[in-house]
């Protein structure tokens, strides 16, 4: 038994033998655990995992106070090769829920169906199913990006993607890594895509560690558009000269004033991810779990 599954069962036994003693404190503490803007979980962070034990996975994410998590992966009606149905089954037997998830665009993989250029409305009608508040194109390949007017023609996707997503009540938006800042033919990726997109339709979704990795401030990015910002991603960035992706509260990002700024940003949910773990992975979200509680969410 590692550590950490060590750690989760002693502290089931304690919370079933004080769990009378404790009620009225206990219903205190689920219902702040239960408040939208409390941290959620990226489930990229497992994808190992999940892929060997999805069930398995899925109770120690909840066994480590996590309420909500955002999919990714989601391909020809299926998530994680479970229906929208049974996987909204296994996500509330274990008291979570899945307020956003990640979709590809789909250019780069033209025969995969559930992306922005295929089979887009059943993908949506699945999010919707699911419960889904927000679907997120995650990631533009390099094939996919080559030139400013790639960026441009994708500016009018989005809003087209975000019209049907609106009529199931669902709000789109894209996710940064740091290629959206480097120039590309005098202009900055990410300024196209804020200014060719409609900002009621699409939204953004900062990644603050692959932001600070592109040198840029989420503060100044708020002040200058506020409310665009509705998702973010919690992820650390270590003190080292190769600036590793870290634990939150654990490196050197800033979260608390960034935090400061959550209202003009219009933060609603933010996930804890970590693209890549120096130690176990549920070991390391159990790390920043713990740190985000800290934090003024």
């Amino acid at each position: 038994m590692n550590p950490i599954t060590k750690s989760m069962s002693r502290r089931s036994v304690l919370k079933a033998g004080a769990l009378a003693l404790t009620a009225p404190l206990l219903s205190k503490l689920d219902a702040l655990a239960l408040a939208p803007k409390a941290a959620g979980l990226q489930l990229y962070t497992l994808r190992n995992e999940l892929g060997k034990d999805l069930e398995g996975t899925i109770a120690k994410v909840a066994q480590i106070g996590y309420k909500k998590v955002e999919n990714f992966g989601y391909a020809d009606g299926k998530f994680f090769g479970k229906s929208p149905k049974e996987y909204a089954a296994l996500l509330k037997n274990n008291g979570l829920m899945a307020p956003s998830g990640h979709y590809l665009l789909g250019k780069a993989m033209p025969n995969m169906k559930g992306t922005l250029m295929n089979d887009w409305s059943r993908a949506v009608d699945d999010a919707a199913e699911l419960g889904q508040q927000y679907m997120i194109c995650a990631f533009l390949f390099p094939d996919e990006r080559k030139s400013l007017d790639d960026y441009k023609r994708y500016a009018d996707l989005f809003n087209k993607a975000a019209e049907t997503c609106k009529a199931r009540g669902i709000q789109f938006g894209y996710h940064n890594h740091d290629f959206e800042f480097m120039e590309v033919e005098g202009q900055v990726p990410y300024d196209v895509l804020l200014k060719n997109t409609d900002p009621k339709l699409v939204k953004m979704e900062l990644d603050l560690y692959w932001t600070a990795f592109a040198g840029k401030d989420p503060v100044e990015l708020f002040k200058q558009n506020p409310g665009r910002f509705p998702l973010w991603h919690l992820k650390d960035m270590a003190k080292t000269e190769k600036r590793e992706f870290a634990e939150v509260g654990t490196g050197s990002i800033d979260f608390a004033r960034i935090l400061k700024a959550k209202k003009t940003a219009g933060l609603v949910h933010s996930f804890v991810e970590q693209d890549v773990c120096q130690r176990p992975p549920l070991e390391a979200i159990a790390i920043s779990y713990q740190n985000v509680q800290k934090l003024n969410i």
